[in-house]
């Protein structure tokens, strides 16, 4: 598991046990704690937007829909790849299941984790599937 997968489960672990704290005050939290405090790994913001962007739509259990990122990119990525992995489940098992999805959603773009933090999410069971 790639550190943008663990502060992906880490994140909605903390926010269901902190409601106090918001879903994206949640993530900083959690990837401070995971990276490092200001470090180029905690403010990264790709993972951020994606996860951000599912929590958004209402792709997340035990996250209610909001307003929570302007970044329409990796939202989207981030549910092409959900609706992807609803259609076919087994791809979540395959060796280059994040590279395979990636391409599947973005060409040949350069990745910077996102398909990480759906795929923790995937395997956790944290997408909501009756949506």
């Amino acid at each position: 598991m790639n550190k943008y997968a663990l502060v992906t489960i880490k994140t909605v672990e903390f926010y269901k046990n902190n409601q106090n704290y918001d879903i994206r005050k949640s993530w900083e939290i959690t990837a401070d704690k995971v990276f490092g405090k200001n470090t180029a790994g905690a403010d990264k913001g790709c993972p951020k937007s994606t996860f951000l962007g599912l929590c958004e739509a209402g792709y997340v259990k035990g996250v209610k829909r909001g307003n929570y990122t302007r970044s329409e990119k990796n939202k989207k990525y981030g549910i092409d790849a959900v609706k992807i992995l609803q259609e076919t489940p087994q791809l979540a098992n395959s060796n280059s299941c994040a590279d395979n999805l990636w391409k599947s959603v973005a060409g040949d773009k350069q990745s910077n984790s996102q398909m990480e933090v759906v795929l923790a999410l995937w395997n956790y069971n944290l997408i909501e599937t009756n949506r």
